[in-house]
């Protein structure tokens, strides 16, 4: 476990330096605007489903944890991303005209 957190130090640095960053970009954004904001945000996690699909794709056909938590994967940014178009559409109804 050493060996890994040495030969990686660079990646904790890197995504300690992300969290921080993000916590500030978020705390500035003011709350109307943190709506779209996020479901624009949960678009993106199609990189996560991509990621997922490419893991599974190179696993192992006896590897059933990895495939597993690809599936897992698979779902959770499925709904995450069905859910920012979801939330986005609603945004959208209320600013239509009756």
């Amino acid at each position: 476990m050493e060996n890994f957190i040495l030969d990686n130090l660079e990646l904790f640095y890197f995504v300690i330096l992300a969290i921080f960053v993000g916590i500030e970009v978020i705390g500035k954004v003011p709350s109307v605007l943190h709506t779209p904001l996020m479901s624009g945000a949960n678009a993106i996690h199609g990189v996560v489903i991509l990621g997922a699909i490419i893991v599974m794709l190179n696993c192992n056909d006896n590897d059933y944890l990895n495939l597993s938590l690809g599936f897992i994967a698979v779902l959770l940014g499925t709904l995450n991303v069905v859910g920012g178009f979801v939330v986005t559409d609603r945004m959208l109804e209320m600013f239509k005209k009756k």
